[in-house]
């Protein structure tokens, strides 16, 4: 499509004339404005992780102070995770029709709101309620965020910007680590004060829904072409922006002026090639697939199927162990303190993680990179199954976090990027809540995989599971260095 213009936008440089909105945005270098973008949906990103995490520490904290049974922790699991696979498939939806943003600001609203509520809960019956409510929000975020942040990314580093993403769930992770361990470990109410902090979403919807750009495609799908080339002027001021800041001899003048009708091309092409030369100006090659049909149409039911079976399989065997290892610590004699501050430097490892799988993604591919990483993932699971020390606990499940979580990024990186953009918001959406399924059954499935055959066989099924994944990951088609399909 070729931008349009109107009276209330700028004629675009003549050298731009051949080129979509989408191959503007994909040549660009990364700039500040990326980075802005990047860190609101990072927030949210880590909110996100942050409430996932801490219900981990209270049914932890239940299991001491109210004497909850392996059942009902179960239960305030699984009512989280039905409300994401709900959340997920609606709010992929809804995404394609009124906006990503918008849906975005949404979901942080709805699940800030319910996390507050639940520190409220009398009851295990009301918690379950409001676990289900702040799972049709978290359920919606996680692909919608991707899924925008994709449309933004220039092509070259696409997979590399998503794995940054998905990296923000580490320090959510993390700051549920250390809220479960100096909070909700502090006593009979610790845990009513950390869901408490659940609260910080709902007011950073507000920063999400006023402070980040709608999607260009989604906009141009709409018809809305004056605010998309308003968008994408920006970007490219941003890079030109960046470029003068390099070059002693750059182009002067004031950023987010009108070009000049007769030398606006030369500068803006030149400004920002010099932000980056060696890839700024190339025009990737575009996934050609078509989205008549939707998702199961048969040009597009292979990618969906492999993807609807990684996300399964990685969701049953993550959700299954991580959920489930402050508890299992503390059946294994360790105090409730002990177990959460192991869990706490478990966590530390998916930073790692996420950095080598950042790196190997734009290097080796996005197949080769999920299917390495969950490979490592169930090998570590197996290793995590069969530790009988502190140190050994602690290695292996340092292990399952580097990779587990490396493999996650890869998988949010690859998800978009199977996608035309009409069905963009749906195809994800669609595989993440089919992989909520699993997580649903993961809390009820660990308590009786440990009594028929104690830790070791809960371990083995997951490392099963990983290694299902895995293989079916490399079914899926190679996207590095393509535009993405419209």
């Amino acid at each position: 499509m070729t931008p349009s213009t109107s009276s209330s936008v700028p004629a675009a440089p003549q050298a731009e004339h051949s080129l979509t909105r989408s191959q503007r945005l994909d040549r660009l270098p990364f700039t500040r404005k990326h980075g802005k973008l990047l860190g609101a949906s990072g927030i949210g990103w880590a909110l996100d992780a942050m409430d996932v995490g801490l219900i981990s520490f209270v049914i932890a904290a239940l299991s001491v102070h109210w004497g909850i049974s392996k059942g009902d922790g179960s239960l305030i699991a699984s009512a989280g995770f039905a409300g994401m696979a709900i959340g997920a498939s609606v709010g992929g939806l809804l995404a394609d029709r009124i906006g990503r943003r918008s849906v975005f600001a949404l979901t942080l609203l709805v699940y800030g709101l319910a996390t507050g509520g639940s520190a409220l809960a009398m009851g295990v019956g009301t918690l379950i309620v409001l676990r289900f409510v702040v799972g049709l929000g978290l359920g919606a975020e996680l692909p919608v965020a991707s899924t925008l942040m994709s449309e933004f990314a220039p092509a070259r580093i696409r997979g590399r910007v998503i794995v940054w993403l998905e990296a923000f769930w580490a320090l959510g992770w993390i700051l549920a680590a250390v809220i479960g361990t100096f909070v909700a470990a502090s006593g009979p109410t610790g845990w009513r004060w950390a869901l408490a902090v659940g609260l910080v979403p709902a007011a950073y919807s507000l920063v999400v829904r006023w402070g980040m750009p709608e999607s260009v495609r989604f906009l141009e799908q709409k018809g809305r072409h004056d605010e998309a080339e308003t968008i994408v002027r920006s970007f490219e001021e941003a890079a030109e922006q960046s470029a003068r800041g390099q070059t002693a001899d750059g182009p002067s003048g004031t950023v987010g002026a009108e070009p000049a009708p007769g030398a606006a091309s030369e500068a803006s092409e030149a400004t920002v090639r010099a932000a980056a030369p060696d890839a700024v100006g190339e025009i990737p090659q575009a996934d050609t697939v078509e989205s008549t049909g939707g998702i199961w149409s048969r040009a597009l039911r292979r990618r969906t199927a492999g993807l609807w079976a990684v996300w399964f399989c990685i969701n049953l065997a993550y959700y299954g162990a991580f959920i489930w290892i402050p508890t299992l610590l503390v059946e294994r004699g360790f105090t409730l303190t002990q177990s959460f501050t192991f869990t706490l430097i478990i966590t530390l490892a998916q930073i790692p993680g996420y950095a080598m799988a950042a790196w190997l993604i734009e290097v080796l591919g996005r197949r080769w990179t999920l299917t390495v990483f969950l490979t490592g993932s169930a090998l570590s699971a197996i290793g995590y199954g069969l530790a009988d020390s502190e140190a050994t606990i602690i290695a292996a499940g340092c292990a399952l976090s580097f990779f587990n979580l490396g493999a996650w990024g890869a998988l949010y990186a690859i998800g978009p990027e199977l996608y035309p953009t009409a069905v963009r918001g749906t195809g994800t959406g669609a595989a993440a809540a089919f992989g909520r399924i699993a997580s649903m059954l993961a809390p009820f499935l660990v308590p009786v995989l440990v009594v028929a055959g104690g830790q070791t066989l809960a371990f083995v099924c997951f490392a099963i599971a990983f290694a299902l994944a895995a293989a079916a990951a490399f079914t899926l088609p190679e996207q590095r260095g393509r535009a993405l399909a419209q």
